[in-house]
């Protein structure tokens, strides 16, 4: 059974070879790794949501439990201190010293006052007249004793005549302390005797929720901040407030001088009406992901919002569920793995005897085809061999045209200068001369035609020259005049490098020293070891080049020897081999072709170089006289 099954398995690579087989494995190999690449960073993305997920889902439910936890406590503070106003309102002695506003009734009153706050979590008590003044007050003793003080102007002194009652957050304008005001009006509405008022102070609550890790505020109406365990955030806004509400609370003093910005809180991402992903910058600097929860506080109009950092709790659910997918997809992906292998080898292992008993085959085959293919290469080798030696005379030949008309490309500019020069002047010259003829002065017109016609011979000169050198072909030796051959390098040189020809120090020989050579194919020599020699100074200070000859006993020397940097060893010992070059734009063919002319006229080129210049010396035949 397992015998069939393999040889149905491997009845597709019936007719494939081991290298098609092993290339088509490494595709299969390519394309499991993608696709399990692909599977595995699927599952961790998903498994990452997840695990996200997870997290927010049970730092929701732990968080809301705690926002609930703070909601009652602050609904605990708040009730003790809400039911003073409410009994006090009733009181005969708060009327009575309402009624006398002086006396003993009223010292009776602040006495009563005091031991009331003692016993409760109010901060102070007070009773104003209903012109707004206070008469008594818990703290009449203290240096910031209410007693006098006029709170005609608060919110809660108002609303409490006008309704009877009366809740108000604000900044105390004597203490400078926030708190809540509760007050209550003393009498009926037809006829007012005055107001209670208790002010309750939260710091031992924010105290309580002073955790730097789990921030938790408590927001009004408008979504200023009255109470929070992070005081620098206090009189800050959930939101930036529309401009005549803002405008409107700085004009009433509730939170002083407050400036009233935005909290640092950057909402990301809603879960559900009162949740929500947010970003938070921390007093001092710290900045992280947090939930924000938002529960109403019962019996007010606040709520209160509290934060709970999410990224570590998050980050560590992400990476458990990640090695909780990894866990379970990787041994799946070994059983895989393992099968394709299996089947791979059982494949290969077939396609290798099959193509071991073909190459056997094909050995006798390519034996007895070998020997006459050997027999007609060695034929076409021959063959190729002397089509070779002819193309390589012809390509010298081309090298040596292809080296002369570079450098004719290079002077061209030049020359053009050369010849523009003249013209130019020949054209002043010419214009002097109508002048002078029209003046009646025929000497003068003389001397201009006489100047016109040696600027006419210079131009005359200087075009031989450029047509000579270009003339391609190999020449016969003859007598050339060796001074008259530095003279046209020089001349030729002038266009590209004619703010440095002062670095050419040239010592012409005498006039009657003729070599066995061409001036053309010479000049090309010279213009080789010119520019190189010019080409190392590029850049250097104090550069020069030394160009003098000496005669010997049958031969003549043109030394060429500059203070440039130098040819390294490496490109000196292999300088007149082809390609070799220290130029970036260099083909390594001019000294090459150099050699080559010197040689077809029975010379030499030697070369010395080291860290203080290159000296380069062309030895040619002295011509018979």
């Amino acid at each position: 059974m397992h015998n069939t099954a393999m040889h149905q398995s491997t009845a597709s690579d019936r007719f494939l070879t081991p290298e098609q087989l092993g290339r088509r494995s490494r595709s299969v190999w390519l394309i499991f790794a993608a696709l399990a690449a692909i599977l595995i960073g699927a599952a961790l993305y998903g498994a990452g949501i997840y695990g996200r997920l997870q997290a927010i889902a049970a730092l929701e439910d732990q968080g809301q439990t705690d926002a609930n936890l703070k909601v009652a406590l602050l609904r605990a503070v708040l009730e003790g201190p809400r039911a003073l106003p409410l009994l006090l309102a009733d009181d005969q002695q708060v009327r009575d010293a309402l009624a006398s506003g002086q006396g003993e009734a009223v010292m009776g009153l602040d006495r009563k006052l005091q031991s009331l706050v003692a016993g409760t979590r109010a901060s102070v008590l007070y009773v104003t007249g209903k012109n707004g003044i206070a008469i008594a007050s818990s703290n009449w003793q203290e240096p910031l004793s209410f007693v006098g003080n006029d709170y005609s102007f608060r919110d809660y002194f108002r609303r409490a005549m006008e309704m009877g009652t009366a809740e108000h957050f604000a900044l105390g304008n004597v203490s400078n302390r926030p708190g809540l005001y509760i007050s209550r009006r003393v009498g009926d509405a037809a006829d007012p005797l005055g107001v209670v008022v208790v002010k309750m102070e939260f710091d031992q609550l924010e105290s309580d929720w002073r955790d730097a890790a789990r921030p938790a505020y408590v927001t009004d109406e408008h979504g200023v901040v009255l109470i929070t365990s992070l005081p620098s955030w206090r009189f800050m806004t959930a939101a930036p407030l529309p401009q005549e509400n803002l405008t409107a609370i700085r004009n009433s003093l509730q939170f002083g001088e407050a400036p009233l910005l935005p909290l640092p809180i950057d909402e990301r991402q809603a879960l559900r009406p009162g949740a929500a992903i947010v970003h938070a910058i921390m007093p001092g600097g710290g900045e992280g992901e947090f939930l924000r929860l938002r529960t109403e506080v019962p019996s007010t109009s606040w709520q209160l919002e509290y934060l709970v950092p999410t990224e570590a709790p998050i980050a560590a659910s992400v990476r458990e569920w990640r090695l909780l997918t990894l866990a379970g997809l990787l041994p799946v992906l070994a059983i895989m793995t393992f099968l394709l292998r299996r089947r791979q080898i059982a494949s290969m292992r077939i396609a290798t005897e099959r193509a071991a008993r073909e190459l056997l085959e094909r050995r006798v085959l390519e034996r007895t085809e070998d020997l006459s293919r050997a027999r007609d290469r060695l034929q076409e080798e021959i063959t190729d061999h002397r089509a070779t030696e002819a193309r390589l005379q012809v390509v010298q030949q081309e090298l040596v045209q292809a080296n002369r008309l570079a450098i004719l490309g290079q002077v061209a500019a030049g020359v053009a200068h050369e010849i523009n020069q003249p013209v130019a002047t020949i054209r002043a010259y010419a214009d002097n001369a109508r002048t002078f003829l029209k003046r009646h002065q025929p000497e003068s017109a003389d001397d201009n035609l006489d100047a016109i016609a040696g600027l006419t011979e210079r131009i005359g000169m200087i075009t031989e020259e450029l047509k000579a050198f270009a003339r391609k072909g190999r020449t016969a030796a003859e007598p050339v005049e060796l001074r008259a051959v530095i003279e046209g390098a020089v001349v030729l040189l002038r266009s590209r490098f004619a703010g440095r020809l002062d670095a050419l120090n040239i010592k012409l020989p005498s006039a009657g020293l003729k070599v066995s050579g061409n001036r053309v194919r010479l000049e090309q020599v010279l213009i080789n070891l010119f520019q190189n020699a010019l080409e190392a100074l590029e850049g250097r200070e104090e550069a020069k080049v030394d160009i003098f000859c000496e005669a010997a006993e049958g031969e003549v020397a043109v030394i060429v020897a500059d203070n440039g940097p130098g040819i390294s060893q490496d490109i000196l010992g292999s300088l007149f081999s082809p390609f070799n070059t220290s130029k970036e734009k260099g083909l390594g063919l001019g000294l090459v072709i150099s050699k080559d002319i010197i040689s077809d006229y029975g010379g030499r080129i030697e070369v010395e170089s080291n860290e203080c210049g290159t000296r380069f010396t062309v030895h040619l035949q002295k011509a018979q006289a």
